[in-house]
């Protein structure tokens, strides 16, 4: 008998050494935590291997992959084995909700997301990304099925904003450029990382392409590389401290 996903990509499969290149970038956990406010509980959901995670609060990680669920780091309290859209906790449990670059992977993501209200009685802080936004960056060019594929995958901002709070924010995360969380912007300015395999594998967006677009997209970039042309289109990027794209923090208050 298969087992059913608890979201749209298989961690289990897929998230080994997910750890090593998806790592906490220091500059964008503290926008997170700042927008925790003063909650001294916390719940996090679909906590992966425990990035952005406060380590000054009591946080209760919820992770569904067992993949992801061994990654966490030892200092981390292990994380319960749940999903997003059945949370197994009261109304108001929570001061505040957190989810991470997670949620365009859950099965349902409105339930999810109003279970994330519905337990915390103070904020619900959302890091994702702008399916609109995608194309900001110039991967657009070299991997447009996998932008494509993204695009699907993302709720819209306006549809999260309106199932966490009666007052939202939405507020655009500008990543610096020696980022260390591997996502795909964060290599706004190396090009040369998207020619790792082990980076690649640790973006799920590449699971939704099919190998020939990825060996299309990764064998252009390596020759725009080798002859000048991604640095004379691009090249001001190497020395641009941030980049603007897609990603967001969306807070809901009650």
């Amino acid at each position: 008998m298969t087992a059913t996903l608890a979201g749209d990509f298989d961690y289990d499969r897929h998230g080994q050494g997910y750890a090593r290149q998806r790592r906490t970038d220091p500059r964008i956990a503290a926008r997170v935590h700042a927008a925790l406010g003063q909650a001294r509980t916390v719940i996090n959901v679909g906590a992966g291997a425990g990035s952005y995670e406060p380590e000054d609060r009591h946080v209760v990680a919820v992770e569904p992959s067992a993949a992801m669920r061994a990654q966490r780091p030892r200092h981390l309290a292990p994380a319960l084995d749940a999903t997003a859209e059945r949370l197994p906790f009261d109304d108001d449990s929570f001061d505040a909700a957190m989810a991470t670059v997670t949620i365009h992977q859950w099965n349902d993501t409105e339930q999810g997301l109003r279970e994330l209200r519905r337990v915390s009685r103070g904020p619900v802080v959302i890091l994702t990304f702008d399916g609109d936004a995608l194309d900001l960056l110039w991967l657009a060019e070299y991997a447009p099925e996998l932008i494509a594929a993204e695009r699907r995958r993302y709720p819209p901002i306006d549809l999260i904003a309106s199932l966490i709070g009666g007052r939202t924010e939405v507020m655009p995360v500008p990543i610096p450029i020696d980022c260390v969380d591997g996502f795909t912007e964060a290599y706004y300015a190396r090009p040369e990382r998207f020619l790792d395999p082990r980076v690649r594998a640790s973006q799920s967006a590449w699971g939704f392409v099919d190998d020939d677009a990825e060996a299309r997209a990764v064998d252009r970039l390596r020759r725009d590389l080798d002859s000048g042309a991604w640095d004379d289109r691009f090249g001001r990027l190497r020395e641009q401290p941030e980049f603007v794209g897609s990603l967001r923090l969306v807070v809901g208050h009650p």
